[in-house]
């Protein structure tokens, strides 16, 4: 009752996201007694969900239990303070997210070597302590079979699910019907690999930079965050999306999203095969060379689909030439990424083309009747223009 009323107050700041209405206030007496906490000195996010398109895989409804059981491990995560079911009370970690303090500038060594032991550090979370995981789940160690699910979601959910809407952009951008299919004929025979909790979307906007003592996870050989008593040290925020799987699908959402270059990319790698192998996880890089480039590629050929629906949904009701062209542009990059793990042997539209086609799209849309305010995909880390400022969604 008193969270509630104090969900429904007027002081704070309320931030909507793409899956939650966020309202960030001090917690006030008598709740701040109730969860144990000093009234006034605690600043708390009142989380609650909202209805959107899905076109990211979530197998755990409670976000609250995975962080139960990765600040065991991990240490510095957001805390749940309360989980109502039908929305909950998080602690608010007060830093700066690292897509406002270093949008696009390598992050060098000492950040990349956090991050990796950051990896290293949520390998060893036990899954007795997770969720319980889908009855469909592929088995433990079972490589092949969970990139398949991975695939078959992407074709079901993202991409056949949503071709009433956008199948006729779709095919006018020169996405072929088969191409998850494409890709899949394309894989080789993957390594096996001990899976682990993954998740899945550390992007710049999901690492915020926090101050203050450090907080010492459980001990081990890689056992707490390296701290920089100048710039601060990472934290990982959001983990409504983790999974349970092949920890090098981890790594190459991370290396895709973060948009490194190449050399930060491959520094990146390194370091997390060390920090794996220094914290008893060998057994976690084996076959990397070979299936970490599979794992690369299925992220660009699996994103085209919500990048071009992204761009579409991001212009506004009347799309000005800048705007028909900034939405072409985003969905001539995915279409460039995507192009070798998709085997497209067609040359990729030029952005006259895909401008014309997202006109005609949008004009359609429109004389549908679909509400230009429908829910915004989530599509994987990358805010969207019009998405509320990162540093606000911690």
């Amino acid at each position: 009752m008193f969270a509630e009323a104090r969900r429904s107050g007027r002081d704070g700041l309320v931030v909507s996201g793409h899956h939650n209405t966020n309202r960030i206030a001090h917690l006030r007496q008598p709740l701040a007694f109730l969860l144990g906490a000093e009234s006034g000195k605690v600043l708390a996010k009142f989380r609650t969900p909202l209805p959107t398109v899905e076109v990211v895989p979530r197998i755990w409804r409670r976000e609250s239990e995975v962080l139960r059981a990765v600040a065991a491990h991990v240490g510095e995560v957001p805390r749940c303070l309360a989980d109502f079911d039908t929305w909950s009370l998080h602690g608010y970690l007060d830093g700066r997210a690292l897509a406002d303090e270093n949008p696009a500038e390598r992050l060098g060594s000492a950040r990349l070597l956090e991050l990796a032991e950051f990896f290293a550090r949520l390998a060893g979370v036990p899954v007795s302590e997770l969720p319980p995981l889908p009855l469909d789940w592929p088995d433990e160690g079972d490589s092949a079979g969970f990139l398949a699910w991975l695939a078959r979601f992407a074709e079901e959910e993202v991409h056949q699910s949503n071709r009433p809407r956008f199948g006729r952009l779709f095919d006018a951008v020169g996405i072929p019907l088969d191409a998850v299919d494409r890709f899949m004929r394309s894989v080789p025979k993957l390594t096996g690999r001990p899976f682990s909790l993954l998740h899945t979307d550390v992007h710049r906007a999901n690492v915020v930079v926090v101050q203050g003592p450090v907080r010492d996870p459980a001990p081990g050989p890689v056992s707490g965050p390296v701290s920089d008593p100048e710039g601060g040290r990472l934290a990982v925020i959001d983990w409504e999306l983790a999974l349970y799987g092949d920890p090098l699908h981890d790594l190459a959402t991370h290396l895709v999203r973060m948009n490194y270059d190449k050399s930060e990319q491959d520094l990146m790698t390194l370091m997390w095969t060390d920090a794996m192998r220094r914290a008893g996880h060998e057994d976690m890089t084996v076959g990397m060379d070979v299936d970490l480039p599979v794992y690369l590629g299925f992220e660009y050929a699996q994103s085209v689909f919500p990048d071009v629906m992204r761009a579409a949904l991001a212009l506004p009701d009347r799309p000005a030439e800048e705007d028909l062209a900034t939405a072409a542009g985003r969905v001539g990059r995915a279409l460039r990424r995507a192009r070798e793990p998709l085997g497209l042997t067609e040359k990729v539209p030029d952005i006259r083309d895909v401008s014309a086609a997202l006109r005609e799209w949008h004009a359609k849309d429109r004389a549908d009747g679909t509400d230009p305010a429908d829910p915004v995909v989530r599509v994987d880390g990358t805010p969207w223009a019009g998405q509320e400022p990162s540093s606000t969604r911690r």
